[in-house]
């Protein structure tokens, strides 16, 4: 079996993310991961798995006796929330994911307050933290930094894991992990996720939702994806390139009120305005055409469902806010289930959950 101990950081950095999968899972075979780092880790029954799992989780967690059982199954693990780019859902949801294992939990959320602010390496920030933690939950501005320190740390005298809370503009695999266990469970009593339509509208260029969700719903059958956004924040061409690869069904458009009447989800996302350059490029764009209103609440499918990774901005109307279809509230409180159930499984305790007498 493959591991990062038997690869150099050089030869480990130019395989695709394909090939680099083998090398984060766990050592059992199971297919479960190790390190989490991207959306390509997950195929469909892992997928699977993890939402059982959450759904486990949950329906135990609502006892006081179920929950004092979760708090004691990692009471003995602690784990680093290292968050040098801002954030406050993603580093509550972990957090709140953590509590409800019951592990001890350090943070770090300003790289002005820790050593590198002082010019120390990631490197050796990274190697410190393993030698108070069991668990690294990192987020970064930065592309690429989670799987360099995932091999760092895997080479090193203390391997722990890394779960990827955020890299830069290309990956967001827990938030994706959010997005379809939300999605199974909108549809688990409708017929499935499988042959339905999803809309992605916004800032699709830059968004890393967007990317780690589209690849995972290319984990089920007939899913058919539509673009809506300004031409300067369409999707890029390798997001497109793996859905030719992959046979998915996909469409790019302008006009989210046609494509709202055709949806059966729809992911709106804000501007990501965070990465402009100091000319403020994105303002300088037209936006008004992609904002979720009233009027095309009135042409999403009764059963459809409204989707945002949040912050939200003015892409979403307040209008919606209690309407049933919209979902972003229930996709938030769903990420600390899901969160929960991926760090039980990545210290091996998804059969004894499953298995409890809860």
């Amino acid at each position: 079996m493959a591991k990062l101990t038997d690869i150099s950081w050089s030869d480990f950095e130019k395989l695709s993310l394909e090939e680099k999968k083998p090398y984060l899972s766990q050592s059992d075979g199971d297919g479960m991961p190790y390190h989490t780092l991207f959306a390509q880790q997950f195929d469909r029954s892992i997928l699977e798995r993890l939402c059982n799992l959450a759904n486990r989780i949950r329906f135990i967690n609502k006892s006081k006796e179920g929950a004092l059982y979760l708090k004691s199954v990692l009471a003995h693990k602690r784990a680093m929330l290292y968050f040098s780019q801002p954030s406050s859902r993603t580093f509550l949801s972990h957090l709140a994911a953590c509590q409800i294992l019951g592990i001890t939990t350090g943070s770090v959320r300003d790289a002005a307050t820790s050593s590198e602010f002082k010019g120390e390496s990631h490197e050796d920030s990274i190697r410190t933290f393993s030698s108070y933690f069991d668990m690294i939950i990192m987020r970064s501005p930065e592309r690429g930094l989670a799987e360099k320190m995932s091999w760092e740390l895997s080479n090193s005298s203390r391997p722990i894991p890394i779960l990827n809370a955020g890299s830069g503009k290309d990956q967001h695999p827990t938030q994706a992990l959010l997005d379809v266990y939300t999605l199974i469970r909108s549809f688990e009593e409708k017929g499935g996720l499988d042959g339905r339509t999803v809309v992605f509208c916004g800032d699709l260029l830059r968004g890393r939702t967007v990317r780690s969700l589209s690849y995972l719903l290319t984990n089920f059958s007939n899913v058919k994806q539509i673009f809506v956004a300004p031409k300067e924040l369409q999707v890029s061409d390798d997001v497109m390139q793996i859905l030719k690869e992959k046979g998915v069904e996909y469409e790019i458009s302008d006009n989210l009120k046609e494509a709202t009447s055709v949806a059966d989800a729809v992911y709106m996302t804000r501007i990501q305005d965070e990465w402009d350059n100091a000319k403020g490029e994105s303002a300088k764009i037209d936006t008004s055409k992609f904002k979720f209103t009233g009027e095309e609440l009135s042409l999403l499918k009764p059963d459809g469902i409204i989707m945002h990774p949040l912050p939200r901005r003015d892409e979403i109307s307040t209008v919606c806010d209690h309407d049933p279809r919209a979902m972003y509230w229930r996709q938030m409180r769903n990420g600390m289930w899901i969160r929960a159930a991926l760090i039980a499984s990545t210290f091996g305790l998804e059969k004894s959950i499953m298995n409890c007498g809860y």
